[in-house]
């Protein structure tokens, strides 16, 4: 059985598959009832939803910003802010125009190293989303059949584009980290041993990143993750436990950019968090920023 909270879902705001106005029902069916919105980088689908939440569901506004220290790179997760502050409006806007600026290198990358010259219809595309990432160049790939199969995301971004670095487009983990906070939200460190696609973080490699986050202020980390096993999941709580952090817990779920993860998957082993043991969600409930309905 799926966990009935979710604290981390992409939509088509950013680089998932599932629009924002079309989740609920989505969650529903599959019995989640506190879920969160956490798009990379923009707040459009989170906004789109609030008041919009049918009853009887939480909706907890989110965001995800991709940041980097002198210490690391990071994903952070924001949230319970207010959608209005301007601090948060500029952090965004920075990591739009870094997102743009990489975009443009990787569709010079594909030209040159490998052939691919995306016509005037794919770049309008592109560079009309929010947001651009890699899955949004992997659709249309994937639409020119240059992968395995129709669904094959990982393996023709795998392909075509990983290896390409490029500039920095991350902004700094001071920026993002002040930016929630000003918002009124709560930091979460996501995915804290590496996201989908990476090797996993001993300990360590953790533990300097770890301490370097709890210097700059972060509040939280998710513990629950859709690609840790019991174990890796045991000890980030653990760490949890003793840096007095708050308990988070998500699947990362994006839709057909990550076939066959479904919402509510938060251990690779299919277990679920014990009742009241993402402590991020009473954090924000008692803050009242949530955003559900009543």
């Amino acid at each position: 059985m799926p966990s009935t909270v979710d604290l981390h879902i992409h939509t088509t705001a950013s680089d998932g598959s599932v629009e924002p106005l079309r989740l609920p029902a989505l969650l529903a069916a599959r019995g989640i009832h506190t879920f969160a919105i956490t798009d990379h980088d923009t707040i459009d689908g989170a906004v789109e939803l609030l008041g919009r939440v049918p009853a009887g569901m939480r909706f907890i506004p989110g965001v995800e910003f991709s940041c980097y220290s002198a210490v690391g790179k990071y994903h952070i997760l924001g949230y319970g802010y207010r959608p209005d502050d301007p601090l948060l409006h500029a952090a965004i806007e920075e990591g739009r125009q870094l997102r743009r600026t990489k975009l443009t290198q990787r569709i010079a990358y594909l030209r040159a190293e490998h052939g691919i010259i995306l016509n005037e219809e794919e770049t309008a595309w592109l560079y009309a989303q929010k947001s651009p990432a890699k899955p949004h160049l992997g659709k249309i790939l994937l639409a020119r059949g240059l992968g395995e199969h129709p669904e094959d995301m990982m393996g023709v971004l795998r392909r075509y584009v990983n290896a390409f670095k490029g500039e920095n487009d991350r902004i700094s983990l001071d920026t993002a980290l002040r930016a929630i906070h000003h918002a009124g939200g709560i930091a979460v460190w996501a995915h804290p041993l590496g996201g989908e696609g990476h090797r996993h973080k001993p300990p360590e490699v953790f533990a300097p990143l770890l301490r370097d986050l709890l210097d700059a202020g972060i509040e939280g980390m998710e513990c629950w993750y859709s690609r840790y096993d019991p174990q890796e999941i045991a000890f980030l709580r653990q760490q949890a436990a003793a840096h007095g952090l708050l308990v988070s817990g998500g699947s990362d779920f994006h839709g057909s950019p990550k076939p066959g993860l479904q919402p509510g998957t938060l251990c690779a082993a299919g277990d679920t968090p014990p009742a009241g043991e993402l402590t991020v969600v009473d954090r924000l409930l008692s803050r009242d920023q949530t955003g559900r309905n009543a």
